[in-house]
């Protein structure tokens, strides 16, 4: 046989192997009839048959006469599930062998309320869920919050540095035109807002766990009255739960620098690696009472960056300068040379200044991990208790490459949810959690450079090198604990009680929430002093303009404490059968921020010449924050396939913590940082410190210079005093 006779038999086996198999393919079906218990078929029904195996999904609607059939199906076993208007979904399981055709008819039940998952008909909020599996989508960085972008109205919004923990290290997100410090995100229905009023997020900026994600919703307006604490969007996730089988993952992504383009200020191209991988595994513990789901997630990243800074040329340490000779301070000189490298790039302008390029590794680890618990405590009962852990570090060079920098982050999640079923008619779920974020930024560690840890170029006693803001050249910061530096200790324990009832058209939710805050914090501002020259030429002749410092003896930690409270009342009332109206009305309440040592302080007037000190902070606001929810929606066709809505609400800011943190940190009497300008020359580095408390100085209150004439009486009758630091608990 010739080899094109070979070739022909080959392709005609071929063909009619594939034809038999789309022969076999459509002799699989399964067919049936969908009826109400009287035996009236049901001809608004919508069918989904799923493989279980592979999680492949059709979709049909039923036919006028309540009668479907769906072809083309691979052997397996498969789930079918069946919707209706007015009626409960039913659920079966069928195997469809190789030439099976079973017939499956199911009977729904009729129901008082619309169930769950069915798009936005019944109701008004205004709301996108995240149907495939979040996992499978392409987040970069494998960032969970990321996901929220993806629906309509929402953006991101970053307006920070990386490892500003200040404003938190979660992705900002702007949602319908909102501030982001009006959105909450919440976990298994607990906020893990932090101490910011941020979403979550680690030192790298990313929210780990995409793989222990089951499902994942925006609420953008329009929310219903069980959604309180936020004027914004509500961010919404679910952890996923063991099966009735151990199903499990192992994975890696890998990215480096192989393909990177070098950018126009690398002299080589820097390297990148990133790692990231994990696992999870879930199933049962107990057969059909008790499962289990963990899922556990590492990165490391290596990121080269380029850094071009602007620096004094060997000339003008020479002290001549393009408008001039002048004599350079020797002291001036030696903190140039020991914290300003030379050129390595071309020279600027006249000659004064040049460009140093280097490149240094931003060096992240951060391992997260989460695990669920689920157990039928009876056929009324049930409880599930999730808990997730996530710490990550960076370590940086600083913009000299003289020291290293760095920030921490720390994230835990405990939350408890208890269900009882009191009849069909009646449900009541209570969920109890725990939200803690801990950050801490401002660290410094010693990079090669033994003259960021020599005391002898201090400007504070017991400090480091200061830091220096000349105009023309690139900012430094200071040497080993000089720049500014925040501890966050956010605690937030929360407790929730929902009741659901059905009744006849009424579908009843009523319910109440409690949230304790602790927000414990310690910030200090200008560590070892930071100095203001007005130019190159100033700077090298030591005539410094001002100076910036902390005082050491009356840096004291905060410790907020806030309780809020919320009630509802929610009525999904279905007026007609393609007309819903959504009823409601929330009640939310913050207490006044209080200080556990008492170390408050607010000028009540502008006039006064000293702050009010202690409680109360200020008179509530917040007590008549009644907010009205009103809703409808409106299927025009009574199909389920198009929804019109439209809704009225009141939502309310909150006046937490994170609005007065700043200002308390900073405010005297229990922070004194002082200021001087007019310094005399040759007073840089460490004359300059005497100036602070003469009549040219000034205090902070509440972090701005107190230049009228009654704060600065009042610094000098002692109102500015050092306190004591009391340890709070972290």
């Amino acid at each position: 046989m010739t080899t094109n006779a070979i070739r022909c038999l080959a392709l005609a086996i071929g063909i009619l192997a594939v034809v038999q198999a789309f022969a076999q393919a459509g002799d699989r079906i399964v067919s049936g009839a969908i009826t109400s218990p009287s035996g009236s078929r049901i001809a608004t029904a919508r069918l989904s048959i799923k493989n279980i195996a592979n999680g492949d999904t059709k979709s049909v609607s039923v036919k006028r006469d309540g009668s479907y059939v769906i072809r083309n199906l691979l052997p397996g076993t498969y789930e079918i599930t069946v919707s209706a208007r007015g009626f409960a979904d039913a659920h079966t399981t069928v195997a469809i062998s190789a030439d099976g055709k079973p017939v499956v008819n199911l009977v729904l039940q009729a129901s008082s309320t619309r169930e769950a998952g069915k798009g936005q008909v019944g109701s008004s909020t205004v709301k996108g869920d995240v149907t495939t599996s979040v996992s499978e989508l392409p987040l970069n960085g494998r960032s969970a919050s990321d996901v929220a972008a993806l629906e309509p109205g929402v953006a991101t919004a970053r307006t920070q540095a990386s490892g500003q923990a200040q404003r938190g290290f979660g992705t900002e997100m702007t949602i319908s035109g909102g501030r982001p410090r009006q959105n909450d995100s919440r976990l298994d229905g607990i906020s893990v807002n932090d101490y910011s009023n941020g979403p979550p997020g680690s030192a790298l900026g990313v929210n780990l766990g995409v793989d222990a994600v089951e499902q994942f919703s925006v609420l953008t307006s329009n929310y219903p009255a069980q959604h309180g604490r936020s004027s914004g969007g509500i961010i919404g996730a679910s952890t996923r739960s063991g099966t009735s089988e151990f199903h499990g993952s192992v994975y890696e992504f890998f990215r480096n620098s192989a393909l990177d383009a070098r950018n126009f200020f690398d002299t080589q191209k820097p390297p990148f690696r990133r790692n990231q991988f994990g696992g999870s595994l879930g199933g049962p513990i107990l057969k059909d009472r008790t499962f289990i789901f963990g899922d556990y997630e590492g990165l490391r990243s290596s990121l080269g960056v380029t850094q071009v800074d602007t620096v004094p040329s060997p000339t003008a340490r020479a002290g001549n300068l393009s408008t001039g000779q002048i004599k350079v301070d020797p002291t001036v000189l030696s903190f140039v040379n020991a914290f300003y490298p030379l050129p390595n790039g071309s020279l600027l302008g006249a000659g004064d200044t040049g460009i140093f390029t280097f490149s240094g590794q931003q060096v992240t680890p951060e391992n997260y991990f989460t695990t669920k618990v689920d157990h039928k405590l009876s056929e009324q009962d049930a409880v599930s208790g999730t808990y997730m852990f996530d710490t990550g570090t960076v370590r940086q060079p600083d913009e000299l490459n003289d020291k290293r920098t760095g920030y921490d982050s720390r994230r835990q999640m405990f939350t408890v949810n208890e269900t009882h079923t009191f009849n069909p008619h009646f449900l009541s779920s209570f969920r109890f959690g725990i939200n803690r974020v801990v950050a801490v930024t401002g660290l410094t560690f010693p990079n090669g450079n033994s003259h960021a840890s020599d005391g002898s170029f201090f400007t504070v006693p017991g400090k480091n090198a200061p830091g220096a803001e000349v105009t023309g050249l690139t900012r430094f910061s200071g040497g080993l604990g000089s720049p500014s530096n925040f501890n966050f200790y956010w605690t937030s324990l929360q407790a929730y009680e929902d009741l659901s009832s059905n009744r006849g058209k009424h579908s009843l939710k009523f319910g109440v929430g409690l949230e304790r805050i602790r927000d414990n914090m310690l910030g200090v501002s200008d560590t070892g002093g930071v100095f203001s020259f007005n130019s190159l030429s100033d700077f090298l002749t030591n005539i410094p303009f001002f100076l910036s410092a902390a005082i050491p003896s009356a840096v004291t930690e905060r410790g907020i404490r806030q309780t809020i409270l919320g009630a509802y009342i929610q009525d999904d009332w279905r007026w007609r059968p393609n007309v819903t109206i959504n009823l409601g009305v929330r009640y939310e309440m913050a207490t006044v921020p209080t200080e556990v040592q008492g170390k408050l302080t607010t000028l009540r007037h502008i006039t006064d010449a000293t702050p009010h000190v202690g409680d109360p902070l200020f008179s509530n606001p917040t007590l008549r924050n009644f907010e009205p929810r009103v809703g409808v929606s409106w299927d025009p066709f009574g199909s389920g396939k198009t929804a019109i809505s439209a809704g009225f609400g009141m939502f309310d800011v909150l006046p937490l913590p994170y609005l007065i943190q700043f200002n308390e940190l900073f405010s005297a009497p229990f922070f004194e940082a002082g200021s001087a300008t007019n310094l005399p020359a040759g007073s840089f580095p460490r004359a300059a410190f005497a100036s602070i408390g003469s009549p040219n100085t000034f205090h902070s209150f509440g972090g701005i210079a107190a230049t009228s004439p009654g704060q600065r009486a009042c610094a000098q009758r002692g109102c500015i005093r050092s306190q004591p630091q009391e340890p709070l608990s972290a």
